[in-house]
């Protein structure tokens, strides 16, 4: 039974959800959920790392990846609590702060990764259209600035609809859809007017889904102009090889979270466990494929990560 907490029926907790109908297999479900969590973690640790220790990896774009992967991390460890638990113990409880402050954190971590992917836009253009300045355009102070700018925009982002999320009764089914809490899936529970809720939600999904991607497509459109004035067919290639893993970055976190938001509200009357899959994938395929598109595809990044595995295998020798 949910508990309530006053006459406004707040609760003391919400209910969160496994995976619909496969209660009796969540024991397995966790392998897979466990090697993607330690994937994500192991990878995004290692990106900072190597990073850290390499000072030729000491340049903007190598910079903006540490942002990326710190963003990566941070939206991993904010879900990894919840899921396991459901997965491990069956403990379906949370507290309304703590599902408060889940929700806060991985929304903000979710748009910190649509920005940070802008801002590794704008070096990509600046790199490419602006050689011959891109290094007193992209000083580390300015990156300082771009990193504090992208963190007081997605807070300042989170904050309005969680402050009236907060303040909304809850008097119906405390159950949630999902091993974490989604600001779509509490506002459906709340026994109020959510006019406001579901709007600003909408401008805000619209926004991030829309404003980024044009701004990033109008990067790649001065990008493409520019690589079309070079003679050379092998430059051009070349040019777009550096482009190659942001474009794909880009591509794992629009696509699912593009589909998630039309699954939210646009199918509602679709199976439990088609909403419960596009979640997940919208929240552990960035974390995931990220390190691994950058280990793959960028070169000074995979030669880092051999130095530091062969110093590792010295040390234990």
């Amino acid at each position: 039974m949910s508990k309530v907490t006053n006459s406004t029926q707040d609760p003391f907790f919400f209910l969160l959800t496994g995976i619909p109908g496969f209660e009796a297999y969540h024991i397995w479900i966790s392998i897979p959920f466990c090697c993607l969590y330690a994937i994500s973690i192991v990878g995004n640790t290692t990106i900072l790392t190597v990073i850290r220790i390499d000072p030729s990896l000491h340049q903007p774009m190598y910079l903006f990846l540490s942002m990326l992967a710190l963003t990566d991390l941070g939206l991993t460890l904010t879900t990894l609590p919840t899921v396991m638990q459901i997965l491990w113990f069956n403990v379906q409880e949370i507290s309304f702060e703590a599902c408060f402050a889940q929700l806060f954190f991985m929304h903000t971590f979710s748009f910190m990764e649509s920005s940070v992917l802008l801002a590794m836009s704008f070096d990509r253009y600046v790199a490419i259209c602006r050689p011959l300045h891109y290094a007193t355009i992209l000083t580390n102070e300015v990156i300082g600035r771009i990193g504090v700018a992208i963190i007081v925009r997605c807070v300042l982002a989170v904050l309005p609809p969680l402050f009236l999320l907060k303040h909304l009764p809850f008097c119906r089914s405390h159950l949630l859809s999902h091993s974490y809490c989604l600001h779509q899936d509490m506002i459906r529970l709340a026994c109020a007017d959510i006019r406001v809720n579901s709007w600003y939600g909408l401008a805000l999904i619209l926004l991030i889904t829309v404003l980024d991607p044009l701004l990033i497509l109008l990067s790649y459109a001065l990008i493409l102009r520019s690589i079309l004035g070079v003679a050379s067919m092998v430059e051009r290639l070349r040019t777009l090889n550096n482009c190659l893993s942001h474009i794909l970055a880009v591509l794992v976190l629009f696509v699912p979270m593009v589909g998630v938001s039309m699954t939210h509200r646009f199918a509602k009357h679709a199976s439990p466990l088609v909403h419960v899959i596009m979640a997940n994938i919208y929240l552990l395929a960035p974390p995931v494929m990220n390190p691994i598109i950058y280990s793959v595809k960028t070169k000074q990044i995979r030669q880092g990560i051999i130095r530091l595995l062969s110093q590792r295998n010295i040390h234990l020798r």
